[in-house]
């Protein structure tokens, strides 16, 4: 099965990089990558994959999905940009990498049984439907999560931080001019004393937790005392339960400080928290393997990053991996650059891309090959949440 599922997808090469090229020459922003979605659908029906478009009403997303039963192993398409930069994080070729993995094995679907899923996860950039389908209960139907991310350096797949975004927000009845009010309190003095108070502890916070915040809204005049202040925080953690201890610091702080000040407080989640990414080392161990068969030998050790990803949601429901495959040809490239997302569409970001996708379908071959694999990968995740909770 292997065999076929390599020479298929060796034989499809310009189909699966002219996916990278036109994501590359149409990039569009969160929730609004209507040209990337309808590629991408059109070219999975053409390959006998049953489509439902607009999943679970997000109007960007897509399940698609060929074969019957279970395993069902799924791949993760990203395909947002950034505004005004393109793809300089290569959501491009994170599709093409996905869906030329899916194609292989979709050439010997009928040689086994279970299903392969291609789920289109819009707004990454944004939180991500990802996270969404993680509530709407999308993958406790699914046995393995699948995504190979591109970046400067080949790394097994990592862990990144729980992700906690929270709003405070201070009010005042009054609005009245400066200098009529000088010896009240603004919402403002009760923000900037509350970023004065988590700058001076988060000196006995953890190493691994970090308070970042900006002021969202302080006012529109310096002779006019805002009757609203906002700010919002990122709280990043090893896990979520750290994050969440560290909140209810946050929220004590803001409780004195309206009490002291007289201000109205309000504390909620203004975008959906991502938890750490529990990398299933079952799949990452072949992964890495099937990569070195197919002549890409120099794998760092797992990267952990400082950032939150929509998967780390999926680590904790079903065996989920985010490896790093390196597309450059020149050190001196960094990632989140112009040079980076140009290196997507590369002769040799080419060839990476076409490695990784085939060793992706080789993972989920693996898997579906051997029951005793995909059930050891399983019981990793069930024992990594029995400890944590």
């Amino acid at each position: 099965m292997k065999t076929q599922a390599i020479s298929y997808i060796e034989s499809l090469k310009d189909e699966i990089l002219n996916i990278s090229k036109y994501l590359y020459s149409n990039p569009e922003e969160s929730y609004k990558e209507v040209k990337a979605c309808s590629y991408l659908i059109n070219l999975l029906k053409s390959h006998g994959f049953t489509v439902k478009e607009k999943f679970l009403d997000i109007d960007t997303s897509f399940y698609a999905s060929i074969g019957n039963g279970y395993p069902k192993i799924c791949f993760i398409c990203e395909y947002d940009a950034i505004p005004n930069e393109g793809h300089i994080t290569g959501h491009n070729a994170i599709s093409a990498i996905s869906i030329g993995a899916a194609l292989g094995i979709s050439k010997i679907i009928d040689d086994f049984e279970g299903t392969i899923v291609v789920l289109g996860c819009p707004g990454e950039y944004l939180g991500g439907a990802t996270v969404t389908m993680c509530r709407q209960n999308v993958f406790d139907d699914i046995d393995a999560v699948l995504m190979a991310h591109p970046d400067v350096a080949t790394s097994e797949s990592g862990t990144s931080s729980a992700i906690l975004p929270l709003l405070i927000k201070y009010s005042y009845d009054s609005s009245l001019l400066s200098f009529m009010n000088k010896h009240n309190y603004s919402p403002l003095d009760a923000m900037v004393l509350t970023f004065n108070i988590i700058n001076s502890i988060d000196k006995n916070f953890k190493d691994e937790v970090s308070v970042n915040g900006i002021l969202s809204q302080g006012g529109v005049s310096p002779l006019i005392v805002p009757s609203n202040c906002e700010g919002k925080f990122y709280i990043r953690a090893k896990t979520m339960k750290d994050a969440e201890n560290i909140k209810e610091k946050i929220k004590l702080i803001s409780s004195t400080v309206s009490t002291l000040m007289n201000m109205k407080c309000d504390i909620s989640i203004y975008e959906m928290p991502y938890e750490n990414l529990l990398t299933n080392k079952t799949m990452s161990r072949l992964f890495a393997h099937n990569l070195k068969e197919h002549g890409i030998i120099d794998i760092k050790p797992p990267r952990d990053i400082y950032a939150g990803i929509s998967l780390g949601d999926v680590s904790h429901i079903c065996p989920t991996i985010h490896p790093y495959v390196s597309i450059i040809d020149d050190r001196h490239i960094s990632y989140g650059t112009s040079d980076f997302a140009a290196q997507t569409i590369s002769e040799h970001g080419n060839e990476v891309v076409i490695t990784a996708a085939k060793a992706l379908a080789l993972t989920a071959i693996d898997l579906v090959e051997n029951q005793v694999l995909l059930t050891e990968a399983k019981a990793e995740v069930a024992c990594i949440n029995k400890k944590n909770n």
